[in-house]
């Protein structure tokens, strides 16, 4: 049906629940109209039976045999003026081949056979034989009775005939009268009336209990929808505030339950994100994944201009020699969390820790981040240097602490970064020649005894340049692996 296409529940419910009241109130509406009919019908023709027993057994019989017709149609006049439902009477005599001997109203007197009713009524009346014949006909003419009418050229009509007889149980003629049903047609449509109202009411009052019911159950689906539209905008804290016992109070439990586990699995997640980007930087992850890490696989790489810092501990191999290996990983968290908060502010991020030796990437299109974070990370390892040094005065380091010196080397290049490895291993990786010259710049540190080395390519793509102070240490120098000579640079702090 149609309705079943309504998208809302409460208008589903609204209009079954309409379509149920109509059915019942039209059900009741026609079996009372029905009931009223058959009783007033069966009233009426109880009462037409009657009648015509009393009349053709007492009132015509001895007139008829007597042949008084003048008594005969002065008693139908009279019967005619007390009850408005006789829309016609005849008498016949069987005696006369079925002339009709006295009618009420006259134009049928002298007739065999009238023109008031078919054929076939007339007939079956004719051929009653000891008992009254009742039939549901129509008048084939207007009726008209001392200048009144009693009824109109097809009107419905209930005709009674029944045998007069004589004492002896000879026949000698038939009565026939109509019966209006007009009063039949008004008892009905009253009761249809009465029915049509008290359904008018019934359906008043089934409309409201199914809005008042739709209502009820449609209101937690609606809260319900309402929860699940701020859940899945990310209000994880959100609970459906539904309290009933019934189905949808069970519903609204198990969506809060659900709701919770959520919650629980997306704090989950979102830790693991955390730590995993403490792993694999998020510029990294946004340059290899823009679609998100779950769509990383291996070998994915894209190439980008980006400037390499390379930083390295002097002596670290002697140093380490002479310190517990869990003295070692303490010192080693110590020192890397200086230099990584300095290369943090300064706008670059770490792509992997080789030993002590520490590699930044800054995707900036200046190299002023890459020259800051130098500066810092020399400034970050005086304070590093200074607190080993009261440790020591403090006594809480039985060896002697030596002082930490790098090398830092800066250079700017084409790389690629993508990830290497296979199915079940994958790492995030930067590769290209800029990587390894930015390496052998850190290497230089220790040949030309300078803290910080910057490539020329660097310095042509200072935004600021008059904020650092450079020094020009050599105009061509030739690093391994590569042929070109290239200038390098102090930054001095």
């Amino acid at each position: 049906m149609k309705f079943f296409a309504f998208r809302s529940i409460r208008t589903r419910i609204m209009a079954g629940a309409t379509l149920l009241s109509i059915a019942l109130v039209g059900s009741v509406v026609s079996v009372w109209a029905k009931t009223e009919s058959h009783l007033y019908r069966q009233e009426k023709l109880n009462e037409a039976k009657l009648f015509s027993k009393v009349l053709s057994t007492t009132l015509f019989s001895n007139h008829l045999a007597e042949k008084n017709w003048s008594q005969i149609r002065l008693n139908l006049d009279l019967l005619m003026k007390e009850n408005e439902d006789f829309v016609y009477i005849l008498v016949s005599d069987a005696r006369m081949d079925n002339q009709i001997v006295g009618a009420s109203p006259g134009d049928f007197q002298g007739q065999y056979i009238p023109d008031i009713v078919p054929l076939e009524v007339t007939n079956t009346a004719l051929n009653v034989s000891g008992k009254s014949s009742i039939v549901d006909t129509f008048v084939l003419r207007d009726i008209q009775f001392l200048g009144m009418m009693r009824a109109k050229k097809g009107e419905r009509v209930m005709e009674v005939a029944s045998d007069i007889q004589m004492l002896t149980g000879k026949k000698i003629g038939t009565l026939r009268f109509g019966i209006s049903l007009r009063q039949v047609d008004r008892v009905v449509a009253y009761a249809v009336n009465q029915a049509l109202m008290v359904g008018a009411v019934g359906l008043g009052i089934g409309l409201l209990s199914a809005y008042i019911l739709a209502r009820r159950l449609s209101k937690p689906i609606l809260e319900l929808q309402m929860s699940a539209i701020k859940i899945a905008a990310g209000d994880l804290q959100h609970r459906a505030q539904i309290h009933s016992v019934d189905e949808i109070g069970i519903l609204a439990a198990s969506f809060n339950e659900m709701t919770a586990a959520l919650q629980g699995s997306f704090s989950k997640l979102r830790r693991t994100l955390e730590s995993f980007e403490r792993f694999v930087p998020n510029k990294f992850i946004s340059a290899i994944a823009p679609e998100g890490i779950e769509n990383i696989h291996v070998g994915v790489a894209v190439k980008r201009n980006m400037t390499i810092l390379f930083c390295d501990i002097r002596g670290y191999t002697s140093m380490s020699e002479v310190m517990t290996p869990l003295e070692t990983f303490a010192f080693l968290n110590d020192y890397l969390a200086c230099m990584g908060k300095a290369i943090d502010e300064a706008g670059g991020f770490i792509d992997k820790y080789i030993g002590d030796a520490i590699m930044a990437l800054f995707d900036d299109e200046a190299t002023d981040g890459a020259l800051k974070a130098a500066i810092l990370m020399q400034s970050a390892l005086s304070k590093f240097n200074y607190e080993r040094t009261a440790s020591q005065r403090q006594g809480r380091s039985q060896n002697s602490l030596p002082k930490i010196v790098v090398g830092i080397g800066i250079h700017r290049g084409e790389v690629v970064m993508g990830t290497v490895g296979f199915a079940c291993r994958i790492d995030s990786t930067v590769v290209g020649d800029a990587v390894n010259i930015a390496s052998r710049i850190e290497g230089l540190t220790k040949q030309y005894k300078c803290g910080i080395l910057i490539t020329e390519s660097v310095v042509s793509s200072l935004e600021y340049p008059e904020f650092f102070a450079l020094r020009l240490i050599d105009n061509a120098v030739k690093v391994k692996g590569k042929d070109e000579a290239i200038a390098i640079y102090e930054l001095q702090i």
